[in-house]
């Protein structure tokens, strides 16, 4: 079956998220939206807050009433990435090889309220996983004694899954997307975390999510990242397939 990264990557997404009443997605985010929405066509109980919404969108205020829901214990997940991410689920939005982003915002303040957070970034090279962040922007963990309500609780990329262990405050290697190897995903991260004996290969989306997918899921996205639309499905407003 024939089906492009990004929609294996929403897929995956749409399975992480699971059994969560309200998930949240930040700006700039397509593939976390696309993941969502396709959740929501099998779950239309769902809530979700899109920050990028361009029409219609409950956040007058923009991100201060994220911040204020989620301090609420009212966001189930959360995504987030980083110029870096460390094996210990630290992220850094702040600067790395010289350059400076945008900065940390309220990744912090998310990473620690929201039930739980899916780190993503679609780059996998020893540049973007580190050791250890050159600044923490958001911990990964926290000691006990700091109250903390959520945590990372896996991290995607777009070689393979890793889920992330609390205890053991590491990595677990848990598949690599299809027509990837072990050995590549060992050579291309540059923190060390745990791997089964056998690691499988990252479940496909089936014929049904597929059809969402390039459907329903299609249209809702082409009103809000036409760009990230067209280059995925060839148009701004697809049509569903067969």
């Amino acid at each position: 079956m024939n089906y492009a990264k990004e929609e294996l990557l929403a897929v995956t997404i749409a399975r992480l998220i699971g059994d969560a009443r309200h998930v949240a997605v930040g700006a700039a985010s397509p593939i976390p939206a696309t993941g969502a929405f396709l959740l929501k066509q099998q779950n239309p109980a769902l809530r979700i807050s899109l920050l990028q919404k361009r029409s219609g969108n409950p956040f007058t205020e923009g991100s201060r009433e994220l911040f204020d829901l989620a301090g609420q214990g009212r966001i189930d997940v959360f995504f987030l990435g980083g110029a870096q991410i460390d094996g210990e689920a630290n992220i850094n939005l702040v600067a790395a090889e010289g350059k400076r982003f945008p900065g940390s915002f309220g990744s912090a303040f998310m990473y620690f309220t929201a039930g739980k957070t899916i780190l993503f970034r679609e780059e996998h090279s020893p540049r973007v996983l580190v050791k250890k962040v050159d600044y923490v922007s958001a911990p990964g963990w926290s000691p006990p004694e700091i109250e903390r309500r959520g945590g990372p609780a896996a991290l995607l990329t777009g070689k393979a899954l890793f889920a992330w262990q609390t205890e053991k405050r590491r990595f677990l290697l848990e598949s690599v997307h299809p027509g990837g190897k072990a050995d590549d995903i060992r050579a291309n991260t540059g923190f060390d975390y745990d791997m089964p004996a056998q690691v499988p290969a990252t479940p496909g989306p089936t014929p049904a999510e597929l059809r969402l997918l390039r459907g329903s899921v299609a249209h809702v996205i082409a009103e809000n990242y036409p760009e990230f639309a067209r280059r995925v499905w060839g148009e701004a407003r697809p049509t569903a397939t067969t």
